[in-house]
C-alpha cells in the first residue's frame, strides 16, 4: 500500500513537519498542477510556465500572474520571442 494514498504528494516528507504544513503543501501543489481557463482564447488549457508565469498551452499566450494561481486581470506579455537579444 502507498504511503501517499492520505497524504498526497507531502508523503515524501514521511512523518516530519506536521500535519498542518504538510497539508499546506498538498493544497499549493494541487493549484500549481491545475489547468485554469485562459483569459485569451477561453480555453481550459492555461498552465504554470515559471513563478508567476502562466502560458496557454492552445493559444500560446503568456500571462503574468499570481504565483500559485492565474489572477482575474492577468496582463498579457509578448506572444512572440524576445526582440531584445536579437
Amino acid at each position: 500500500m502507498p504511503r501517499t494514498k492520505k497524504v498526497g504528494s507531502a508523503g515524501r516528507f514521511g512523518p516530519r513537519y506536521g500535519t498542518k504544513i504538510r497539508k499546506l503543501v498538498v493544497e499549493v501543489e494541487r493549484k500549481l498542477k491545475q489547468d485554469y481557463k485562459c483569459p485569451s482564447c477561453g480555453a481550459m488549457k492555461l498552465r504554470r510556465a515559471g513563478s508567476s508565469i502562466w502560458q496557454c498551452r492552445r493559444c500560446g499566450a503568456k500571462f503574468a500572474g499570481a504565483a500559485y494561481t492565474p489572477t482575474a486581470g492577468a496582463t498579457t506579455v509578448e506572444k512572440t520571442a524576445s526582440k531584445e537579444g536579437g
